[in-house]
Order: C-alpha cells, then sequence, then structure tokens
C-alpha cells in the first residue's frame, strides 16, 4: 500500500498515538481536543502533497527550502498548530519533539504493514519527510512570531507600569523644591533628580513607540492645523531643558503651517535635536531650519561633530541600534529607539527622510512633510 493511502486510512490510528504522546508533553490539564489539535489536518494534507507529482529538480529545490508553496493546506494548519501549542504553554523543544514523533510513528505503522518494501515505498517515505519538514518550518515560525508578540506585549506593559512611579518621583521632586528650603548642594541634588526621570520619561516614550508600531500597522496620528515652527520652539525648549549652555537655532522661510499631529511631531523634533545636541562637538551649532514650500514643507536639523560612519548608515533608522561611540555600560540616556521612532513619524505622515554626513559638512536630517497628512490607527 502507497504511504499516502496508508495514512489516510489510518488517519485516526495515528492522531491517537499523535495524542497519548502530546499528553505526556503537556504541561496543564488540556483536553482531548486540544492535545488532537490540527493533527489529523497536517497529516491529510501532508498525503495530499506526496500525492502531488514532483520532478526531481522540485525534489530538490523542496530539500533546500526553496521549493514552491504547493500544499497550502498544510502550511495553513502546522502554523495554526504552532501558534495554539504556544498559547497552550508548550515550549518549542516539545512542540517539535511532536513531528519527531509523529513521523516515527507514521513509518513505524507503515513499514509493519509491508510485506516486501519497493523502491516507489521508498520514495513514498521521502515524499512524507518531506511533507513533515514543511510542516515542522511551518509551525516552528508561527511558534515564533508569537514568542516575538507576547515579548512585545510585555514590553508594553512595562513601559506603561513605568509612568506612573517616573511621574509620583518627578512631582515629588518639584514638591520638595517648593517647599522645603535647599542649600546649594540640595539643589543640585534635586535638579540631578529631575534630569534622571526626564530622561527616563523619554526612554520609556520611546520603548512604548517601538513596541506600538511592532504590534500594529506603524504609529497611529491625529492630525489637526498647526504651526510647525511653533512646535520646533516647543521641542527646542524641552530638549534643551536642564542644559544652560544649549543654544540651538532656529530660522525658517514661508509657510510653515500645515496639518499634521502636533504631539506626534514634537517627538520626532525632540528626538533629532537631542540626538545632534548629544553627538554635536557644540551644543552652540545645532540648526533647526524650515523652508515652507507649496505643498510640502522642508525641516532640516544639522550639526558639526564626529561624522556617521558610512557603513552605519544603511541601519541608522533601525530600532535598538546604538551609535558607534555608545559603548554598553556607558552614561549614554539612549535605548537606540530615538531615529527609529524618528522615522516612523515622518512614515506615518506620508514624508521621507535622508541624512548626510561628512567631517567637513558635519551631519545633516533632512525630512520632507507634506502639508496636509491622513489620519492612521
Amino acid at each position: 500500500m502507497r504511504l499516502s493511502d496508508f495514512i489516510v486510512q489510518h488517519v485516526e490510528q495515528i492522531v491517537d498515538e499523535w495524542e497519548q504522546f502530546a499528553r505526556t508533553l503537556a504541561p496543564g490539564c488540556l483536553t482531548r481536543s486540544d492535545l488532537r489539535d490540527h493533527s489529523r489536518s497536517i497529516l491529510l494534507a501532508a498525503a495530499r502533497d506526496m500525492r502531488t507529482s514532483q520532478s526531481p529538480g522540485e525534489q530538490l529545490a523542496k530539500a533546500r527550502g526553496e521549493g514552491p508553496d504547493k500544499s497550502p493546506s498544510l502550511d495553513a494548519a502546522a502554523a495554526s498548530h504552532g501558534e495554539l501549542r504556544h498559547h497552550v504553554g508548550f515550549d518549542l523543544v516539545q512542540m517539535t519533539s511532536e513531528f519527531r514523533h509523529l513521523r516515527a510513528c507514521v513509518i513505524r505503522l507503515w513499514v509493519a504493514s509491508l510485506a516486501t518494501p519497493d523502491l516507489e515505498q521508498l520514495q513514498d517515505m521521502i515524499r512524507f519527510n518531506e511533507a513533515i519538514d514543511e510542516a515542522l518550518a511551518e509551525s516552528t515560525t508561527a511558534y515564533a512570531e508569537q514568542v516575538s508578540r507576547s515579548r512585545d506585549i510585555f514590553l508594553a506593559i512595562l513601559g506603561h507600569d513605568l509612568r506612573a512611579p517616573l511621574q509620583a518621583v518627578s512631582m515629588s521632586t518639584e514638591m520638595l523644591a517648593r517647599k522645603v528650603p535647599l542649600d546649594e548642594d540640595a539643589q543640585a541634588f534635586v535638579s540631578r533628580i529631575k534630569t534622571g526621570t526626564r530622561h527616563m520619561g523619554a526612554m520609556v516614550s520611546d520603548l512604548l513607540e517601538f513596541v506600538r508600531s511592532r504590534l500594529g500597522n506603524g504609529l497611529p496620528i491625529d492630525p489637526a492645523p498647526m504651526d510647525l515652527a511653533s512646535a520646533a520652539r516647543a521641542a527646542m525648549d524641552e530638549a534643551c531643558a536642564g542644559q544652560p549652555d544649549c543654544m540651538p537655532l532656529l530660522s525658517f522661510e514661508g509657510d510653515s503651517h500645515g496639518i499634521w499631529d502636533r504631539a506626534r511631531i514634537e517627538q520626532m523634533l525632540q528626538n533629532l535635536i537631542g540626538n545632534a545636541l548629544q553627538h554635536g562637538s557644540n551644543r552652540r551649532t545645532v540648526t533647526v531650519t524650515l523652508t515652507g514650500g507649496a505643498e510640502q514643507v522642508l525641516l532640516t536639523v544639522h550639526n558639526y561633530g564626529a561624522p556617521i560612519p558610512q557603513e552605519a548608515l544603511a541601519t541608522l533608522f533601525d530600532p535598538l541600534v546604538r551609535s558607534a561611540d555608545e559603548e554598553l555600560g556607558s552614561t549614554s540616556t539612549s535605548l537606540g529607539l530615538g531615529l527609529f521612532i524618528v522615522k516612523e513619524v515622518v512614515t506615518a505622515h506620508q514624508g521621507s527622510i535622508e541624512v548626510s554626513s561628512s567631517q567637513s559638512d558635519g551631519t545633516t536630517f533632512t525630512i520632507t512633510l507634506p502639508r496636509v497628512s491622513r489620519a492612521t490607527s
């Protein structure tokens, strides 16, 4: 009997063995339906895949993971199985053990049913192994995606819950400075606490935006009429808070009004200006320029200092990428998310961003924003 026919005729027996083995791995009290999850669909889809014609070239490509998607029902069942195994508490080793046992179970039962195996039946075994490998790959991919999503949700909860104690520290510091007479040393301590709290708040904000962009389809925006020049001034004041020698320059030409999300725009500007202040050779040389056109506004942020290495430009806006001069354990307050957030804000406003950097000309971030941006959710 061909292996595909054997699987179809004995699918319930095979699934029963799947269930018995899964029960030995189950982290908790799972129902019979949970333990048998998608096993029948995977087996029948594997049998259908084995019955399709396959050339030697297609077989070689499939062995390398390069073959075309010829069994969507197998992929769908395996992916769903991986997701659900993650939800019920299986770890990755336990889930892959199920496929190892399934492969051994089917081959053992089938070989026991054969009188004299021939070359055609050996080919059936190869095709079955290919199908199980494909199912395992799909299940593993889906499982890994669920792990990643769970991690992102954890980070979102962590970032959200950190805001309350940070706000309590900030408010308590303000009240202490107002109600209790402090000498010069104590005032310096309070100032440091306020600065540290502000930096931590910015880091938590960046973390939340990073996670939100991963869990959804980019940052949501709520555009409304606003003045970009006014937002730039506010962002400069915020970025320079606690830095007496911070004197960035703002220049603008033409109309700087448009329909954007002011909170997002200020967040973008604070990150860009803060980045320029951190990496510039002289805080006084940071320059923000606005140029209003007919349908768009051009924004540039420029600073002098050590240039960005050319090899780093390609990944500059990737998340969790730190600059070359930020070693682990340094005093930097960056999580490597600031420029990622900048790009996400620009993208949400249907704009574009470019960066150039050299020793002689310094570093310039150039952003083009259409005057009217559509809301996203």
